[in-house]
Order: C-alpha cells, then structure tokens, then sequence
C-alpha cells in the first residue's frame, strides 16, 4: 500500500474533516517556522530570501485562513 491510497486502513481515521485540522496545523506551523526563518535572513541582510520567505510565510497564513473557513462551514453544518 502507498501512502496517497491510505484511505484510513492505518490510522483509523477516514475523516476528512480531520485532514482539514490537518492542514490548518501544518498551514499556522508553516507560518511559525517560516519566521524564524525570515529573522534569519534579515539578520544577514538577504533581502531576496527574506522576500521569498515573507512570501511563502503569507501563503501558509492564506491556506490556513481558507482552511478554518472551511472547517467552520463544514463543522457547523455537522
């Protein structure tokens, strides 16, 4: 079995929804390590990877927005 056909076998869980928590989780823990990151790059004057990060770090923020978002329409339907 490959890991993109777990369908739940494994883990017990076949929940969608829990891999939207999933998601979210990785999104803002993303966007936490990210900032390290950026400090870092500032700290050494790397203007092209701060940018960079700065970027990825606003996508990690927007994804887990969406996500939340989702989550809330879905759990609130429930």
């Amino acid at each position: 079995m490959t890991i993109s056909a777990e369908t739940g076998d494994v883990t017990g869980t076949r929940d969608k929804d829990y891999n939207l928590i999933w998601y979210v989780e990785s999104c803002l823990s993303n966007a936490l390590r990210l900032e390290q990151y950026i400090q870092d790059a500032e700290r050494d004057g790397d203007n092209e990877l701060t940018e960079l990060f700065l970027k990825a770090q606003a996508d990690s923020r927007k994804g887990a927005e969406l996500g939340k978002a989702l989550l809330s329409t879905r759990l609130g339907a429930a």
